[in-house]
């Protein structure tokens, strides 16, 4: 591989502790997946040190801004997610290097910022705070207070979007918190946190950059901190919560996902084909709803492969930032190695595997973590591609003859995250709906888009704990402190 060089607009960010920029001597290359050549910008690596010092800082904001009323703290978010609004153009094109994915898809994360910090101001508003609890013997009264120090741990593939429903929240529940940016792509969301800060106490916000393994860790069994907000793999999940078993910190994980689509008999498929398409390739793959099974009634089977393998050959594979490009390379090489060899064990076994779509620029391909889109038929239950989360632009697609067959088909993972059901039979899609073992069911959608800000979001069994999202996610910031009092006899 050829050691990726400095360009002329190289961006050098700095940590952020109790309101001063801190570097270390040591700094993290970004690289852009579309061209490993090429450095975006750089962070530096920080140190458990670091973390630590990050939690302290927003410990002693903590008094400050818990005791906010809640109408201040909701337009002080309102006021930070509007001023995003000034450079989310720049900052686009930033995530869109950094992250390698197309720059549509970077606008729409960059501008759903707004609409997070938004959305999380007008729930604080109406939010009951305080609540009196009928009681014959005497007065209840139900006080939800923030936690304390926050720290949110932010995933490479929407850095800044997932970032903000993790800390519209947080913010808005009075918290204060440390967040530590992926160490792939991590410019952009700093950029985000960099805007929205100084509206804000001072060591409110707070950011260490580095590895898990230091500062990842350190963060995590940090004494001061009494609330993690982690998004990430379900292996990494598990590491967690044994980080915070220590000192029984609250935790909300929301975790990766297999997640399958079902499609009855009945269905359209010049209505279901490009909009289940939508919903498998979506960032290449790599969202953690993306649809990554597709189980087709077996009257429509061969029919829907052949039309989703069609229209999947019509993506054209290229640099993000190219506005041909309709599908963009991979985060890294680990992860197109990972894919290509979920798709060279499901040769080797027999499936039928179509490699297709075609390329931007030929000549560019050797340079980034470019993967075709390929369809994965014939296949069966024990393939590693059907039982695993692939990240990546890869899908089986397997018969079913039954609902029942279908529905156990589905629930056999250790996952459950999203899922759809696909037929135009409204009773019939919300009673298997009911059937399936998965946080969020959707009915004849399954995209970017389908689980909105408002919606409750988390998974069953290994995709997570707690729910993000709606106002559940505010809920889950707080501590129930109930105070009552008995009538004297």
């Amino acid at each position: 591989m050829t050691i990726a060089q400095p360009g002329t607009n190289v961006v050098q960010a700095s940590m952020r502790i109790g309101g001063k920029d801190v570097t270390t001597g040591q700094w993290i290359d970004v690289i852009n997946p579309a061209d490993y050549r090429e450095v975006v910008g750089r962070v530096p690596a920080g140190t458990a040190a670091d973390a630590i010092a990050a939690t302290e800082a927003a410990a002693t904001a903590f008094p400050i801004w818990s005791v906010m009323p809640p109408a201040e703290r909701a337009a002080r978010l309102r006021a930070a997610g509007q001023a995003l609004l000034a450079d989310a153009e720049a900052r686009s094109v930033l995530l869109a290097r950094e992250s390698g994915c197309l720059l549509s898809e970077a606008k729409g994360g960059i501008m759903g910022c707004t609409r997070v910090m938004d959305y999380y101001a007008k729930i604080g508003e109406t939010f009951h705070f305080e609540e009196d609890l009928p009681s014959p013997n005497g007065r209840v009264i139900v006080v939800r207070e923030p936690i304390g120090v926050t720290a949110v741990v932010v995933p490479w593939n929407s850095p800044a979007y997932l970032g903000f429903l993790a800390l519209g929240p947080v913010l808005m529940a009075g918290n204060t918190v440390v967040v530590k940016p992926p160490t792939a792509a991590p410019l952009a969301l700093i950029d985000t946190l960099r805007v929205i800060e100084p509206f804000f106490p001072v060591g409110t916000i707070n950011w260490v950059t580095g590895s898990g393994n230091s500062v990842g860790a350190a963060l995590l069994a940090a004494p001061l901190v009494r609330k993690i907000n982690f998004t990430g793999s379900s292996e990494v999940g598990k590491d967690v919560l044994r980080m915070a078993a220590s000192t029984i910190k609250r935790v909300s994980l929301e975790l990766g996902g297999n997640d399958p689509a079902i499609v009855l008999e009945d269905v359209d498929l010049d209505f279901v084909v490009p909009e289940l398409i939508q919903g498998v390739f979506g960032l290449s793959g790599q969202i953690c709803y993306d649809v990554k099974r597709i189980y087709v009634h077996d009257s429509r089977y061969r029919d829907f492969v052949d039309r989703f393998t069609q229209l999947t050959d019509q993506f054209i594979v290229g640099n993000g930032l190219n506005p041909r490009s309709t599908l963009a390379p991979l985060i890294s090489e680990k992860q197109r190695t990972w894919v290509a060899g979920l798709i060279d064990d499901a040769k080797a076994r027999g499936a039928t595997v179509n490699v297709v779509g075609s390329k931007l620029d030929e000549g560019a391909w050797p340079y980034g973590w470019y993967q075709l889109p390929t369809v994965v038929s014939d296949a069966d239950q024990s393939y590693e591609v059907v039982k695993c989360e692939q990240f990546g632009p890869v899908i089986p697609i397997l018969p079913f003859k039954t609902e029942d067959q279908a529905i156990a088909m589905a629930n056999d993972s250790n996952h459950g995250l999203t899922s759809s059901v696909w037929t135009p039979d409204e009773e019939r899609a919300w009673r298997l709906a009911r059937k399936v073992q998965a946080g969020s069911t959707f009915i004849n959608v399954h995209r970017r888009g389908a689980s909105g800000v408002d919606m409750p979001y988390g998974g069953f069994k290994e995709s997570g704990l707690g729910r993000g999202h709606g106002v559940v996610a505010l809920e889950e910031q707080l501590e129930m402190h109930t105070l009552s009092s008995r009538k004297p006899a």
